[in-house]
């Protein structure tokens, strides 16, 4: 039993690790649309779009109808 726990809270930190270094934030779109995303979206793509994750699934959106992102704390 004891030798289990230093792999349990090595597992743990490695846990509050990855959750210290995402950055939710949120899109909102110029038609008034919000998106809340668990990362920050990427702006500096080279095509002209605004990447993030939602639901699972990739989303881009035009830069030109990004209103604002915002993080949230």
């Amino acid at each position: 039993m004891s030798k289990k726990i230093p792999g349990l809270l090595a597992v743990l930190a490695g846990s509050f690790i990855l959750a210290a270094c995402s950055t939710p934030s949120t899109v909102t779109t110029n038609d008034g649309r919000t998106d809340y995303t668990a990362d920050a979206p990427k702006t500096d793509t080279d095509d002209g779009f605004v990447h993030y994750e939602k639901d699972g699934h990739e989303v881009k959106v035009n830069k030109s109808d990004v209103e604002r992102i915002e993080e949230v704390n």
